[in-house]
């Protein structure tokens, strides 16, 4: 990829250089746009406009700064390579299906000039060079003289022979041409002076690469950056003098993309280890920063030219490709600094007020000396926003270790942090420790007891003791799905220890006092269920009159007039009642008729009892509510007293 900046950029290369190389790392996250763009060949930046425009499978598209996008250049066009004039004013575009060379205006965006390409030659880069906009194609390099009356498109303009070659601009020396023509496994490298009649020669040397497959500027153009395979992975030639100067390390595969900044950083990428983007400092004693390009390793660059500096090398623009279709335009703002791997080990469990250690380590690829400042924050429950602990630093080799006694119990968090420096970005890490806590006393009365039908009944919770939290909740969960449990109450226990509350039984009730715990005594329930007994009652009516027979109240009939009974219960859904009937004989109440009766909705249920045509007849009624036999188990069974009849004539 070429360097795609105006020549105002070289004149502030220095500064640059130096602030890059000063700066704290940016607060401003790395950020990523994804695009439906696809085949990107080429990416240049307009400063000027704050425009980025990425040649395409379907014309050049144009985004702001941040990669929104602006609009489409030439739609229906491949767009195999592009250039921006020295001045910033005209893009220069390939336009492969037509062979075609286009100029565009940056302000207006609208297109200015076409130059055909005698015989639609297949056309490879752009170069603007010497007033002239040169370009390669199958057969040698032909140029465009923009200074000319009719400006067109020549063939040969430089004769370098037939072999494939490629041609570039320094954005340093307005007035060279770099051109690379490969041979196989070499390419040479060569610059000429364009700025008179006829290009000449200035220097040359060769490549011993597999492939010059990349070629960029690095250093605001004072080298030449050139990648490809084969032990010289990627290597930088002096300007002008084209002298070999640096040759880079890769520990895997060979670069795929290669970018140089103006203050001499030259970023790369590489295929076969997962798209990992390597930084290279300008300083050789210092090692290269890599990382992956972006967290999803499976994108990859789009092609050789998917890196690019942008804003005079603050950050770094990096396509990857979307699975499944599509380009992310991601913009690096921390490109140059050293990733920084922070690992925090710590025992799992441990007892309240005894010393703990915790250990870890931080490691870059470019050392952090001996003292570097760590934060840690203990967080506990005396602490839920956070205690900053005494200052801990590194040891040797990144390592570090220290000693605390945690006066909470339950989850204690440690959250070690180092702030980043201008090489380092920050980093955080934590481990969580389970502290041992006392388990406190907890009881509650009532269990297993029966009351009556809607009964008040006092429940008291007894809490022992405990550090700080003094509060009881008690809920009572009433049998039936249709009653949620429900919190009756929720208070300090008094100086005993008690907590009382009242609860009405209507249902049989699991009732749970909870203590939700403190920082040195643990969370504790207790559970009791007390039972509540249906409601239940028989009445008869139609008699003529009530007398005593015995020890009992009996309702008098002529034996020819039918008996009523009214039976009362509460509703519960599918609930159903029993009835009882004996009959007195022989001195015995003997079993006369047993059966189950759906209960109403209202609970009330009026029944014809019959009559016997005879007289002197003593019988014996009641209701009943059986739990589980009369079809739930909400209530205790429960039954009404006995109602006697008589019959007489």
């Amino acid at each position: 990829m070429r360097t795609r900046t105006l020549a105002a950029a070289t004149a502030l290369a220095a500064l640059i250089s130096s602030a890059a190389l000063t700066a704290a790392p940016s607060a401003v996250a790395d950020s990523a746009v994804r695009t439906t763009m696809v085949y990107v060949s080429d990416v240049a930046e307009d400063s000027a406009h704050h425009h980025l425009f990425f040649a395409t499978q379907y014309g050049i598209k144009v985004t702001d700064a941040q990669g929104r996008n602006v609009t489409t250049l030439g739609s229906t066009e491949h767009v195999a390579d592009l250039q921006l004039s020295p001045d910033g004013r005209t893009l220069y575009a390939v336009l492969t299906d037509s062979g075609t060379l286009a100029a565009y205006d940056t302000a207006s965006l609208g297109k200015t000039a076409e130059y055909p390409v005698p015989g639609q030659r297949s056309v490879g880069g752009l170069a603007f060079a010497g007033g002239r906009l040169w370009f390669s194609h199958y057969q040698g390099i032909g140029s465009v003289d923009l200074g000319a009356e009719q400006p067109a498109a020549t063939l040969n303009t430089l004769d370098v022979g037939d072999e494939p070659s490629r041609v570039y601009s320094d954005p340093a020396d307005p007035g060279a041409l770099l051109v690379v023509t490969h041979h196989g496994a070499t390419s040479t490298l060569a610059t000429y002076d364009v700025t008179g009649a006829s290009p000449v020669l200035r220097v040359s040397t060769e490549h011993s690469g597999n492939d010059a497959r990349h070629v960029t500027f690095g250093a605001g153009g004072h080298s030449l950056l050139v990648g490809g395979g084969g032990p010289d992975a990627l290597v930088a030639y002096r300007l002008p003098d084209l002298v070999k100067a640096r040759t880079y390390p890769f520990t895997r595969d060979s670069p795929y993309a290669v970018a140089g900044a103006p203050d001499g950083a030259v970023a790369a990428t590489t295929w076969g280890d997962g798209g990992q983007l390597h930084v290279f400092p300008q300083d050789p004693a210092r090692p290269a920063a890599v990382r992956p390009v972006v967290k999803d390793t499976t994108s990859v660059g789009t092609g050789a030219d998917s890196l690019l500096w942008v804003e005079g090398g603050k950050r770094l623009l990096a396509l990857t490709s979307i699975p499944g279709g599509g380009t992310q335009i991601n913009f690096l703002d921390s490109a140059r600094t050293y990733p920084t791997t922070l690992t925090v080990s710590a025992p799992a469990k441990a007892a309240r007020a005894k010393s703990l250690t915790i250990k870890g380590t931080l490691k870059s690829a470019l050392a952090l000396p001996k003292s570097t400042p760590l934060k840690v924050v203990r967080t506990d429950l005396d602490s839920p926003k956070g205690k900053t602990l005494s200052a801990k630093s590194l040891g040797t080799g990144g390592a570090f270790s220290f000693t605390d006694t945690p006066p909470a119990g339950g989850k204690v968090t440690y959250k070690i942090s180092y702030a980043g420096d201008a090489d380092h970005p920050a980093a955080s890490a934590s481990r969580s420790v389970e502290v041992s806590r006392a388990t406190p006393a907890l009881k509650l009365n009532n269990n297993k007891k029966v009351y009556a039908y809607g009964a008040d009944v006092k429940f008291t919770a007894h809490l022992g003791s405990t550090y700080k939290n003094r509060t009881v909740e008690l809920w009572a969960d009433p049998y039936g799905s249709d009653k949620p449990n429900k919190l009756v109450k929720k208070a300090k226990v008094n100086s005993k220890g008690d907590l009382s509350a009242t609860v009405g039984m209507t249902r049989d009730t699991k009732l749970t006092a909870k203590f939700t715990g403190d920082s040195r005594y643990a969370p504790k329930s207790v559970k009791v269920t007390a039972y509540a007994k249906a409601k239940v009652s028989l009445s008869l009516s139609k008699q003529y009159k009530n007398g005593r027979i015995g020890s009992h109240t009996y309702a008098y009939y002529h034996k020819n007039k039918d008996a009523f009974a009214t039976t009362k219960m509460n509703y519960y859904k599918g609930r159903k009642q029993r009835l009882e009937m004996e009959f007195y004989y022989l001195g015995k109440w003997r079993d006369t008729a047993t059966d189950y009766f759906a209960l109403g909705t209202s609970g009330k249920t009026v029944f014809n009892l019959g009559h016997p045509d005879e007289a002197g007849l003593r019988f014996r009624i009641r209701a009943a509510y059986l739990n589980n036999s009369s079809g739930d188990n909400v209530n205790s069974t429960a039954y009404s007293p006995w109602k006697y009849l008589y019959f007489t004539k």
